[in-house]
């Protein structure tokens, strides 16, 4: 065989790979509105920087003719190319070929994709479209699962995993977005769910449908498995990409810093009065945020859930940061079991790559009831203790109004490790709110009144001026210092340059127990 037919054997086999399923089943992918694999790298990555590996790879299985039908690539698409001029590795699942079901050497194709973004210390992107394990391939198909999952858990910490729901994710496959740093979800199109609408109702009796099951905003605002949530598959490109824009190549790479043309010494006088005079009266703080950090910087994540606590990328002058924030929008600001477990997942990633925390606080405590509380609102609430107490990135606080109880404690406070602590006059720092600090200290005084309600009214103000202040917590040096709201944005900033060269050491250990 000359070189020419050695040529002509090698090209068609390129043609026969990126022909995936077959014009019938490519025509059925995009009559759902969806595009196909390549097409998603391509609209992905820098142009004309994807290199494919792995193309030539086909299942081995010969059962239930599976040897007279091998496609090559089998079913997903993997290399390795360039965002904005970053490198990074990407794989991603081709419906077209069997439903972009998961077989052995499938499996392989992203586990290798994973290893050898790891082994490189760049980000990997995964986009998934599958309908599960591959049930011809049997055990070996469950064993390629569980190769994906477990390459995913061995990467945690160490580089970026970014997933693109796409399509279905179902059964135990659906675990590998999860376990990856950040899911993004897009209307009408993605599904994920363990078991799919069939088996529910089988099992259950209960008659429910793909997207009440698992689309994309039930995963959105319900679940919390997602962080993003966009409307096409073009938006959640430009999401994976501002994103990434935050996120360092690995854990021990610089942080991404950018010149965003902001001063770094720019106050605001609106910051001033912009927390309402009524403490009852609620407010967006992330009104506060935009004029903090950089213009146009703030990237939230997971907005739909767990909204009584912010949680956002931003830039500082042009250092990339982590902000959790009350939101006193949501409940007054108060913390539930939703809102526990979305910070305390975005303070351990943040640590995880050396991205400073910068926490806002005004928050009246934990969310009360006995849903709550039969909920585990005790056990996942620790987690955010936790994770306040493990980072060891630099830390700082803002007390900007209410500062109660054990949910003061878990927002960043110095007791859980905070490096620096800022107050604005307006802070409240205390165990309890005034009113019921008073009905619970004055109970029997108040019993015994002439006139209650004006004793109750006279008490509130005293405690007020007592204790409702940052006054107190400064004199114990629980407060680093009180500011002008106004000057937060300079003050962070100098406070942020110096804790950037910080140096934490903990006693060794193989690791901590994680509140469940």
């Amino acid at each position: 065989m000359d070189i020419e037919e050695k040529l002509r054997e090698l090209r068609e086999l390129r043609r026969r790979a990126q022909q995936g399923g077959g014009p019938d089943k490519i025509r059925r992918q995009r009559e759902k509105g969806k595009l196909l694999a390549r097409e998603r790298i391509e609209a992905l990555l820098d142009p004309g920087s994807f290199q494919e590996i792995g193309w030539l790879v086909t299942t081995r299985s010969s059962l239930f003719g599976l040897d007279k039908n091998r496609v090559p690539g089998d079913g997903v698409v993997a290399g390795f190319g360039r965002i904005n001029g970053r490198p990074v590795y990407v794989f991603a699942q081709d419906f077209t070929v069997m439903g972009g079901s998961i077989g052995e050497m499938h499996a392989e194709k992203i586990v290798r994709t994973i290893e050898l973004a790891v082994k490189s210390g760049v980000p990997v992107i995964g986009m998934w479209d599958s309908g599960g394990a591959r049930i011809q391939e049997g055990v070996a198909a469950l064993h390629g699962v569980g190769r994906i999952l477990n390459a995913i858990i061995q990467a945690s910490g160490v580089i970026p995993q970014i997933s693109l729901v796409l399509g279905p994710s179902a059964g135990g496959a659906a675990y590998a977005p999860a376990l990856m740093d950040f899911t993004v979800v897009v209307d009408k199109i993605t599904y994920m769910f363990i078991t799919g609408p069939d088996v529910v109702k089988e099992v259950t009796g209960e008659d429910v449908g793909f997207e009440e099951l698992g689309g994309a905003r039930v995963h959105s605002e319900r679940s919390g498995v997602a962080h993003f949530r966009a409307s096409s598959e073009e938006e959640a490109f430009e999401t994976v990409k501002r994103l990434l824009s935050y996120l360092p190549d690995n854990n021990e790479a610089p942080l991404p810093i950018e010149d965003t043309g902001d001063p770094v010494d720019r106050q605001d006088p609106e910051l001033d009065s912009i927390i309402p005079p009524d403490p009852m009266k609620p407010y967006d703080v992330r009104s506060v945020l935009e004029r903090v950090f950089d213009a146009d910087s703030l990237l939230e994540v997971q907005s739909e859930w767990g909204t009584s606590i912010v949680t956002a990328f931003a830039r500082l002058g042009g250092i990339p940061v982590c902000v959790v924030a009350s939101q006193p929008l949501v409940m007054s600001g108060a913390i539930d079991i939703d809102a526990s477990c979305k910070a305390a997942r975005f303070v351990r990633f943040c640590d995880a790559f050396n991205l400073p925390v910068i926490t806002f606080v005004d928050v009246p405590g934990y969310m009360p009831g006995t849903s709550q509380e039969h909920g585990g609102i005790i056990r996942h609430g620790a987690k955010m203790l936790y994770a306040y107490a493990e980072a060891t990135v630099p830390k700082i606080t803002v007390v900007l109004r209410k500062a109660y109880g054990g949910a003061y404690i878990s927002m960043g406070s110095k007791s859980m490790g905070a490096d620096l602590v800022y107050a604005w006059p307006t802070a409240e720092i205390a165990v309890l709110g005034a009113e019921a600090a008073v009905r619970i200290l004055y109970r029997r005084q108040l019993a015994k009144a002439e006139d209650p309600e004006k004793l109750r009214r006279q008490l509130i103000e005293e405690y007020r001026k007592t204790f409702l202040n940052p006054y107190r917590a400064a004199e114990l040096g629980l407060i680093d210092d009180v500011i002008e709201p106004r000057e937060t944005r300079p003050k962070l900033y100098q406070a942020l340059r110096v804790l950037l060269k910080k140096r934490e050491h903990r006693t060794p250990r193989k690791h901590g127990n994680i509140p469940l």
